[in-house]
């Protein structure tokens, strides 16, 4: 690396614009042909993949469409992952999700049926907003 006028920290950068953080003080560890890795990043990677491929289709000029179901939220997505991966979490589908930028459809606010008018006759404040009385009885509204 160093003798083609490459350093550490220009590698990890180039690594994490493609998707894989690496950590600069852990390079050359992650480096290593004996290293590991983790189950959970093994199971998220395929999950993601299956989001994707549900969530997005390919039209016939080849071209990437999102799918009615990439309009899914946590829970009707889950559900439909775990027809494909039988034990999937929701929080592997939850991540696999933010990764991709997908987010369920929010329904919009109910319909405001009654609107007042703005030349409507209002009643007086009598009691001054004051609804404070000595014994049951007093202040009436």
């Amino acid at each position: 690396m160093r003798s083609l006028g490459h350093t550490v920290e220009s590698v990890c950068r180039v690594l994490s614009e493609q998707g894989c953080q690496v950590a600069v003080r852990s390079y050359r560890a992650w480096k290593q042909p004996g290293r590991r890795v983790a189950a959970r990043t093994v199971s998220d990677a395929v999950v993601l993949d299956t989001v994707r491929d549900l969530a997005w289709t390919v039209d016939d000029q080849g071209r990437r469409r999102l799918a009615p179901e990439g309009l899914y939220g946590r829970r009707k997505m889950t559900a439909l992952v775990r027809r494909r991966l039988p034990g999937t979490s929701p929080g592997s589908v939850d991540r696999a999700m933010r990764a991709l930028g997908l987010a369920g459809v929010r329904r919009a606010k109910g319909i405001r049926t009654t609107i007042p008018a703005a030349d409507g006759r209002r009643a007086g404040d009598l009691l001054n907003r004051d609804f404070t009385a000595e014994a049951p009885n007093q202040t009436w509204v």
